[in-house]
């Protein structure tokens, strides 16, 4: 989040990213993840979703995934750093981080990750070409 603020990094992951999703490895579009993908890397994209938490569901779910790899980190400071990185990546003059006017919003706070792929899918059913 820190590095990524810096324009010149922003300029050049733009170019990698709007390279990538103008030519997927398959050929046949791409899912991409990322803070402004719907709103400057793709803002054309067929389907847009942004997907959200509260901020403490994501802390509890980053400090289940360090605490299983055996990196386990305070709570609060874990909370702390993403409340940090949210405000930062939603205030840079460059790429902010904000939901496109044309996507859908997932709140994912309640769901599990078998229930939010669900959710995901059925947003974005009837979009797209069989």
């Amino acid at each position: 989040s820190l590095v990524s603020a810096v324009p010149e990094v922003r300029q050049r992951l733009r170019r990698l990213q709007t390279d990538f999703a103008a030519a997927p490895p398959s050929g046949r579009g791409a899912v991409i993840d990322g803070r402004d993908i719907g709103t400057v890397i793709c803002p054309n994209a067929t389907a847009k979703l942004f997907v959200t938490a509260t901020v403490e569901e994501r802390t509890r779910r980053r400090w289940r995934e360090l605490d299983a790899l055996g990196k386990g980190r305070p709570y609060e400071h874990l909370l702390e750093e993403l409340k940090s990185r949210d405000a930062r990546d939603a205030e840079r003059p460059i790429s902010p981080m904000k939901p496109a006017a044309d996507a859908i919003l997932l709140d994912t706070t309640e769901l599990s990750i078998d229930a939010a792929v669900a959710a995901a899918l059925a947003a974005v059913s009837g979009k797209f070409e069989a």
